[in-house]
Formats: C-alpha cells, structure tokens, sequence
C-alpha cells in the first residue's frame, strides 16, 4: 500500500511534458535496440526441412548479428530508419499517456470516497484506462514507424508516404489502427511499471521526494524489466500484425493477435513469442531508466520555473501596491 499523493504542483500538462522529453531524449539515445529488436520481432526462422518461411530478407541471428549487418550494408544512417516517425510516436505517447493519468488520477482521488492510501490495484487500473486513452490517439504513428522499421533499404518511403501506403492496403484507413486490441492488451505494460515504479518508490525510498537521478534510473530499469517479461508475447503479436505479413503468408495480412501468435507457435515453437526479448529488454532498462531519471528533473525544472514566475509576478503585484500608495500619499487635499 502506498500513501495518497498530493495533486501535482504543474499540473496534467507540465507532467504530460515532462514524461514525453524524458521518453524522447531517452529514444534517442538507443534508438538502434529498437530498430534491431523490431526487426528480430518480425522476421521468421525459415524451416529448412520443408523449405517453408524463406525470403529474400536477411535473417538475424542475435541483436549484435543485426546492427554489424545492418550497419555493413546501409552504413551508420540504417540503423535510425525510420527514427523520425518513432520520435513522434513516442512523443505523443507518451505525453498522451502521462496526460490522461495524472487526469484520471486527479478525478479519482477527488470523486473517491476512500480517504486511506490507493491499492495496487486502484493505481494499475488507473494506468490502465490512462495507457487506453493515450492509444486510441497515437496508434496510427506506430503502424506507420514500424512498417518504416522492417522495410528494406529499396522499399523505403517517408512517414506520409507509408501512411498512404498502409491506407492503400486492404484494411483502407482502418489499417492505421492495426494492432489496437493488442495494443490495448499491452496497457498494462506502463501500467505494471509505472505501478511497480511507485511501490519500490515507497518501499527503498520512502518520504524521499525528489529521487537522484541513479535512484530514478535503477527505479525505471527494474520496473520496465518486470513489465516486459509479462508482456513480451502481445508486443511480439502487436509488432507482427502492425509489419507487412512474412513471405511464407503470400501478402495475406494477420486479422488478430491470436493468429500471430498462433503462427509464431506453429512455425517456430512457443519460445518464438518471445524472441527479440534480449534488445527489448535492453531498450526498456535504458529508456525507462533515462525516461524517469530525465521526468524527474524536468518536472522539477517546471516546479522551480513555476515558483520563479509567481515570485516575479509577486514583485510586480507588491510594486504596483506600494506606487499605489505612495501616489496617494503625496497627493493633494482637495478642500471644499
């Protein structure tokens, strides 16, 4: 259990800011593992008795095979294809996401009648409603970036280029939408590690208000790693019905998650669910870890911003106070 917070000082929209500059600087910065982890996520281990599942596209062994060969064949620029699209994505999820849950937050405790800390429960289903929000608003760019992600060098188009050509599909403009009943599977993702974030807050720092950037950082990394292993089976299903369909498929798209997954089983065991987890993990260490580290000092940057722009406005309110004053004071006496 863990003590009712107060209302953040900068609000929905200073905290929305603030959780999307951490995840975009955060991206940035290891923008390559995800490049990598959503290529190992799409590609299938071709069956060579049978000769089913080969294509053209080159097939990865480990995250290091795919960043050398990548790196080999389209330079140092193959590794951030696509990076524009996923910043944007990642942007808007994310200040989405820290939008809708400090709203839903808010709402909650001021409407509740529960005046004792929230449960564990209470605060996943808060992340929960808030990370559904957030993806009905920003699903369309990742459909976009991680069809930009697994194209060839050849086949690489621009952001709104891809978006046409997605539209163009058979699923028309609905296509930009692809993948939402997993992605909305996927909310307890954030849920799980913003949700064991705050726990392990509280348990190793409690009454600590502002964490140091290490503290914040190894917080992140533990909470996206537990996250991750939970739901690394959906984010591989999620990744494969938002990529074109392997070649094996013939161009017949996936209709639902469960079919992914049922695909990966059949043609690669159960353990192909979770392939890519090693760069995914990596990734989330790193991103969650710099995510929080960077919000951390963001929202305080926003809190000091916020006092010094009402301590300036006090000046200028007690200023304009004492001319008042002293204009009345040094003004002649009108007598009748």
């Amino acid at each position: 259990m863990g003590a009712q917070s107060k209302p953040a000082p900068i609000g929905p929209w200073g905290l929305a800011t603030a959780g999307a500059a951490g995840a975009v600087f955060a991206n940035t910065l290891v923008y390559p593992l995800d490049l990598v982890k959503t290529k190992l996520q799409v590609q299938v281990k071709a069956n060579s008795e049978k000769g089913e599942g080969a294509s053209d596209e080159p097939h990865y062994k480990s995250s290091w095979d795919a960043i050398s060969r990548i790196a080999s064949a389209e330079g140092i620029q193959g590794l951030y294809a696509g990076m524009a699209g996923s910043l944007l994505g990642v942007a808007s999820t994310n200040f989405a996401y820290f939008y809708w849950h400090s709203t839903v937050r808010t709402l909650y405790l001021k409407h509740s009648k529960h005046t004792g800390p929230t449960s564990t429960i209470t605060e996943l289903s808060i992340g929960a409603v808030a990370g559904a929000l957030a993806q009905l608003f920003t699903i369309p760019v990742a459909v976009i970036t991680t069809r930009q992600q697994t194209q060839n060098k050849e086949d690489r188009k621009g952001f709104f280029d891809t978006a046409k050509e997605v539209i163009e599909g058979e699923d028309g403009v609905c296509g930009l939408w692809r993948g939402l009943k997993a992605s909305l599977v996927l909310v307890v993702n954030p849920s799980i590690t913003y949700g064991a974030y705050e726990r392990l807050k509280e348990i190793l720092f409690a009454g600590k208000k502002n964490l140091s950037p290490m503290e914040a950082f190894a917080l992140g990394a533990m909470s996206k790693a537990l996250a991750t292993i939970v739901t690394q089976p959906f984010i591989v299903a999620k990744v494969g019905l938002q990529s074109k369909p392997p070649a094996i498929r013939q161009g017949k798209p996936f209709k639902s998650f469960v079919e992914v997954m049922q695909f990966i089983i059949q043609n690669e065991g159960a353990l192909g669910l979770f392939k890519g987890i090693g760069p995914q993990i990596l990734k989330g260490l790193l991103v969650q870890g710099i995510l929080m580290m960077t919000k951390e000092r963001v929202e305080l940057l926003f809190i000091l911003f916020l006092r010094y722009i009402q301590l300036v406005r006090s000046k200028q309110l007690r200023r304009s106070a004492d001319l008042a004053a002293a204009a009345k004071l040094v003004s002649p006496v009108t007598v009748k």
